[in-house]
């Protein structure tokens, strides 16, 4: 019997596998393939004898053929194969990087979050450079069945290894209930965000949250939701889901499956999904948390994308998902208050604290009534504008 995890091949880059093959005839061997054995091997076959002797491997053959992965990696893809022969509950945990211990708040921006592969760790390694808000590392979907398991290692792994430069850090879990056992290979090592997909009712945001909190037992720590909408039933049901618990930030929708489950195809102008969309808007609103928008699938066509987003943002939302780097720009910039947006901002708000100066019981702007609902949308504006550099901080000092 062997026991086997990770990837090889001509295209496989920054992964490895192994295998481990158990021998009650002889003490532990290790067998290294590596093209960077001369400079990197000593430390690959030092990390490899602590994890045999971590978990009591005395006998066997190791066998790993080395695609330039990294210590996470290699340790993540050995753990896997150990326990699919053994049954442990230890964990052989590196060291967590000290910046991937700090927490998201409910009002992070979450205008672009970028999707990556769980069992890739390839695409891991750089993703922040891209500058997403939020980088998910997906259990769901992008993982094949057979190859969830050992997935959930090296995202554990990644969570607390990878520096993605201040992007809140996301875990897509599987659909419910497998995706509670998930749950222990994100919940204190590091996450930010669970999303959880074809989410169909409010229960499934309250067993996700009980298992949070039954790992997390009394730490101070919060780890909030993202559920994703994925089906007529749970358009339907979004506003008692996007309302079930008050670790809820946001509410997403997921088109593909959404025009699957109402027999349709998705088209360029969309009309079969408006009323979903404008329903999870209205839901999250309502909730007082940020609607995301779908995925954009082409990931060569930028103008339709820029479209795409400018439609998005007019019907509420507040971003919505990439599936390529590329497309990280492009959404940030159209969701993003332009200049003559700002400017409009600026000068509702200024009108406003002037009346209240004088004490002007009514406020115009060009031949416009201001009241408070205008006025904290526009400070949203403006706070948004500031966040991401587009205005200074002090902009009433300069503003005429």
């Amino acid at each position: 019997m062997e026991y086997s995890a990770g990837n090889r091949g001509a295209g496989v880059r920054s992964d490895c596998f192994v295998n481990l093959v158990p021998s009650p005839d002889q003490g532990i061997s290790i067998e290294l393939k590596s093209k960077v054995r001369s400079m990197y091997g000593e430390s690959i076959l030092a990390l490899c004898r602590r994890m045999l002797v971590f978990f009591g491997i005395e006998q066997g053959t190791l066998e790993i053929d080395d695609c330039g992965a990294l210590p996470f990696t290699i340790a993540a893809r050995l753990e896997a194969a150990i326990k699919k022969q053994l049954k442990t509950d230890k964990e052989f945990l590196l060291p967590m990087l000290p910046q991937n211990s700090s927490t998201s708040s409910k009002d992070t921006d979450r205008i672009t979050r970028l999707y990556l592969p769980g069992n890739n760790p390839k695409l891991m390694i750089n993703a922040g450079i891209y500058g997403s808000n939020g980088i998910i590392l997906d259990l769901e979907d992008s993982v094949a069945p057979e190859r969830k398991y050992e997935a959930r290692f090296l995202v554990r792994n990644a969570l607390r290894s990878v520096d993605f430069y201040g992007a809140e850090r996301m875990v897509r879990i599987n659909q419910l209930p497998a995706g509670l056992d998930d749950l222990e290979y994100c919940v204190s090592h590091g996450v930010n965000v669970i999303l959880i997909p074809k989410c169909e009712q409010a229960a499934e945001v309250l067993k996700t949250d009980a298992g949070i909190s039954e790992i997390l037992g009394r730490k101070n720590e919060t780890i909030h939701l993202m559920p994703i909408v994925e089906s007529a039933a749970g358009v339907l049901n979004a506003f008692e889901i996007a309302r079930a618990s008050e670790n809820v930030v946001a509410l997403a929708i997921g088109l593909e499956d959404y025009t699957a489950d109402i027999c349709t195809q998705r088209t360029p102008e969309g009309k079969e999904t408006l009323f979903a969309r404008s329903m999870v808007v209205n839901a999250a609103r309502a909730a007082g948390i940020q609607p995301i928008d779908s995925v954009f699938s082409d990931i060569d066509d930028m103008a339709a994308l820029a479209q795409t987003v400018t439609e998005s943002k007019a019907l509420g939302f507040a971003g919505m998902g990439c599936i390529h780097p590329r497309q990280v720009a492009v959404i940030q910039e159209n969701y993003l208050p332009g200049a003559a947006e700002t400017e409009k901002a600026k000068r509702i708000v200024v009108a406003y604290e002037q009346a209240e100066k004088e004490g002007a019981g009514v406020v115009a702007l060009e031949s416009k009534m201001i009241d408070r609902p205008v006025v904290r949308r526009a400070l949203k504006t403006i706070e948004r504008a500031v966040r991401a550099g587009k205005i200074p901080k002090n902009w009433r000092d300069s503003h005429e």
